[in-house]
């Protein structure tokens, strides 16, 4: 993951009712409830700003209705904001015209949802090389990429089938496989493995994981599911009522929750395979160091057993291999069973 931000999105509003962009001027952009309830107006996503950074996996998430599917949509412009700037290549994706948009969403932007789309009178392959039929691509050029990603996503010999002959967890393979015939820059994925069995579930994160291990794509991913986010995310934004109320990476979000809205999404996360030593320990080093040393890096689950054992401190080493803080028992314990 790079520190170039891919995308920057800055003051997006999204306000549904009869007069969104007078409402938002009445009220100098920071409307309250009442006003809201007052005129008719909903604020789905409210002055939302953030990066996403080269390469990255920036997974959205809240509970139903916090409007982390709405905000995907005004990303990618399928719903059009009511306000607000989204910056790509050095140019504001809300001034391009729709012939534009439409052009960089078919050569730049990859998306996939929940539910798959697929043409039901196109085989797996057809439905695969669709994009690039859209735009003019050779059918053998086509076809060729099709097949390539096919077998990247499993699916070699499953080239015949219609849609009606593959599984659940087949067909969203399929979807994320037409998403990459265009290579795209931006991988936007809504809630792609939710409708799936648990086992299956798991298995399309695993598959995603390893593709994005070679593919590195700058990736934005929504999901309501914490273990989902926790499993796939380099940084999670977490939404309540249209608003980012954090944007941390997943062991800050564990181990430093803002508010008790975030921390409920943490409450029975495995925070032994979250959190790491260094997020925990005392910063403040006393004048005889422990004897004993672990990485700052290194997640609790590696450290229990030992410190358990024998009950002694450690010295946090960090990645100059300077002591960064000392991990205690009852640090180690509170982080795990009662919180940080």
């Amino acid at each position: 993951m790079g520190n170039t931000a891919k995308i920057s999105c800055r003051g997006l509003w999204k306000v549904f009712g009869p007069d969104p962009r007078g409402f938002l001027r009445q009220h100098g952009h920071t409307p309250g409830p009442g006003d809201y309830a007052a005129t008719k107006h909903v604020g789905a996503v409210q002055d939302v700003s953030f990066d996403v950074l080269e390469g990255e996996i920036l997974v959205i998430m809240g509970l139903s209705g916090s409007g982390k599917s709405t905000l995907i949509r005004c990303l990618t412009r399928l719903i059009e904001p009511t306000e607000g700037q989204l910056e790509f290549e050095n140019r504001d994706l809300l001034q391009l015209s729709k012939r534009e948009h439409i052009d960089l969403r078919r050569k730049k932007l990859g998306m996939v949802f929940q539910h798959f789309g697929l043409l039901p009178h196109r085989t797996t392959l057809e439905n695969v090389a669709f994009p690039l039929e859209i735009q003019g691509v050779p059918q053998e050029e086509r076809n060729a990429c099709a097949r390539k990603y096919l077998t990247l996503v499993g699916l070699d010999g499953k080239e015949d089938f219609y849609p009606r002959e593959l599984s659940g967890g087949q067909k969203q393979r399929v979807g994320i496989a037409r998403s990459l015939t265009t290579d795209p820059e931006i991988w936007f994925l809504d809630e792609p493995f939710s409708a799936l069995d648990p086992l299956i579930r798991r298995e399309l994160q695993d598959e995603f994981l390893k593709l994005q291990q070679s593919l590195r794509k700058t990736i934005i991913f929504i999901t309501h599911d914490f273990s989902e986010a926790l499993r796939l995310a380099d940084r999670i934004a977490i939404m309540r009522d249209g608003r980012i109320v954090q944007l941390d990476t997943p062991e800050m979000i564990v181990a430093r929750p803002a508010d008790s809205y975030v921390a409920k999404f943490g409450a029975d996360a495995p925070k032994e395979d979250v959190l790491s030593a260094g997020a925990i320990a005392d910063p403040n080093l006393p004048d005889v160091l422990p004897a004993q040393h672990v990485r700052a890096s290194q997640k609790l689950s590696e450290i229990i057993p030992q410190m358990l054992t024998d009950g002694e401190s450690r010295v946090v080493l960090n990645r100059d291999n300077l002591p960064a803080g000392v991990l205690t028992k009852e640090r180690l314990l509170s982080a795990v069973f009662r919180g940080n």
